[in-house]
């Protein structure tokens, strides 16, 4: 792996991390073009990508540091100090709750599937594609019914669960942590940006913890050669996911998702035309 092929992946990792368009899809259409991810040592790829994951986790940190340090405080202090009831809690200790009730979810399935998500499943092309056009189409169907009405300040934990499940979706390659929860949120009625805020929020225990699973699984398959392309490609995906996040929050106030639903379909399309002509291997 050269140096530049090391920017662009890190480049890919943190814009498709975070905009609803699928990250795993990304990754692996550029891996399998540029002749990146090895059938003899494929972990070395899985590896990589785990470690510059936890780039973009630095990237949601930094951004919303005054919110995650203001949910620990009211948190802690309400839960472990003068305790209350959850319902007479303030908006950031609930967000606490929320965000614990909303990764149950994933993690259970991740755990009980993992075999199978790290598998050959994850790396099948076909399986993404149709993945990016069929999860379009249910964004299209919840951006055509929501109601828009729903701020941060409107959350409830049945909202905070079923977002969860929506976001266990995103263990399906090709189908976008955000753009799943996104979508959750807006058949929970929520706006645009709130839905994204939230999606934001609640990926933050399920990114550390697969990224760290990961790392230390992957870790014995780093070399010291690709130590250099791998912190550079952990920094440029730091920054390219703080980007992102800030550019969806403020597109979403004024826009729809219809931007990313045409791009997953023109992608998803795209992908199995590669494929059917041989340019790609599924």
């Amino acid at each position: 792996m050269s140096l530049i092929e090391a920017i662009a992946l890190g480049l890919i990792q943190g814009l498709s991390e975070f905009l609803p368009i699928s990250s795993t899809g990304h990754l692996t259409v550029f891996g399998r073009l540029f002749h990146l991810i090895s059938e003899d040592n494929p972990q070395a790829w899985t590896s990589f990508i785990a470690v510059i994951q936890l780039g973009t986790l630095a990237a949601i940190l930094v951004y919303f540091w005054k919110d995650i340090l203001n949910i620990i405080t009211a948190f802690l202090k309400e839960n472990l100090g003068a305790r209350k009831a959850i319902a007479a809690q303030s908006l950031d200790a609930r967000m606490g709750w929320f965000i614990i009730f909303g990764t149950i979810p994933i993690v259970a399935l991740g755990l009980t599937f993992k075999k199978v998500i790290e598998g050959t499943l994850t790396k099948n092309l076909v399986v993404i594609a149709s993945s990016l056009i069929l999860l379009a189409i249910i964004l299209a169907i919840a951006e055509k019914k929501a109601q828009f009405k729903k701020e941060m300040k409107d959350l409830s934990l049945g909202d905070a669960i079923i977002i969860g499940i929506a976001q266990a979706f995103a263990l399906i390659p090709g189908s976008s942590r955000s753009g799943t929860t996104i979508t959750g949120g807006l058949f929970m009625g929520f706006t645009r940006e709130s839905a994204a805020r939230f999606s934001f929020l609640l990926s933050i225990p399920s990114v550390f913890a697969s990224g760290m699973l990961e790392l230390y699984e992957q870790i014995k398959f780093i070399n010291g050669t690709g130590v250099v392309n791998l912190i550079v490609a952990t920094i440029v995906s730091a920054v390219s996911g703080y980007l992102a996040i800030d550019f969806l929050l403020k597109f979403l106030r004024k826009n729809t998702t219809f931007l990313f639903i045409y791009y997953r379909i023109g992608l998803g399309i795209l992908i199995l035309i590669l494929i059917y002509f041989n340019i790609l291997q599924h």
